[in-house]
């Protein structure tokens, strides 16, 4: 089953690279390639995508108001955020709309299609200086935070201390010495007993309640 990919890119050079790049990758397709989301909603429903590879700096509707829409409308589609800045309340944002990842458009074509595939599975990878940022954003906004009873195992803890670092599925399970699929039945349960849905919020929890 071929991953399903929707682009949008205002960036026209770089709007078809893009799709060249999905297309010619092994078990993905590009289903769309947008110039702006002014036509969100239609585009969306016309591309059924798995993964939407969205520019955070669009003309009109910004790529962050296209997430906020993308999540209400589309819950299921996850979304890949793209940027050529690193720019903090921007990131920062964006995560909180419910974008999956955030990478930096310098990144390889190769490290971007892992990037791809890595969301699609329900992972949430970012470049590391994003990532780097990402967990100083949390320590600030974390705060004093009631403690929960929370009980995970060691190898969840040692996962779960890994995703804090902004480690990919793929090195936590070069790391711990076990499968892709372990990593994610893992990180499935640890997202259960922490009562959290995405990366960003086990990684925040994880921070406020100093469970690594």
């Amino acid at each position: 089953m071929e991953i399903r990919v929707a682009i949008f890119e205002d960036n026209k050079q770089l709007r078809d690279s893009l799709k060249e790049l999905i297309n010619t990758a092994a078990g993905m397709v590009c289903t769309g390639a947008f110039p702006d989301a002014a036509s969100l909603v239609r585009n969306i429903t016309f591309a059924m995508p798995d993964v939407v590879l969205m520019d955070i700096h669009m003309p009109g509707i910004s790529g962050i108001e296209a997430v906020q829409i993308i999540k209400e409308k589309f819950p299921a589609v996850r979304i890949l955020m793209q940027t050529v800045f690193e720019d903090n309340d921007k990131i920062f944002a964006a995560i909180c709309a419910g974008a999956s990842g955030y990478m930096l458009k310098k990144t390889t074509p190769q490290k971007m299609l892992e990037a791809v595939e890595e969301t699609y599975h329900g992972g949430a990878p970012m470049t590391a200086s994003v990532a780097g940022k990402v967990l100083q954003m949390f320590r600030l906004q974390s705060g004093i935070a009631k403690p929960e009873f929370i009980q995970l195992s060691g190898r969840e803890k040692e996962i779960l201390g890994l995703l804090v670092k902004g480690k990919s599925y793929k090195i936590i399970a070069s790391e711990c010495f076990i499968s892709a699929d372990t990593v994610s039945t893992h990180i499935r349960h640890i997202y259960e007993k922490l009562h959290v849905h995405s990366k960003s919020e086990a990684v925040a929890k994880a921070i406020k309640q100093k469970l690594v």
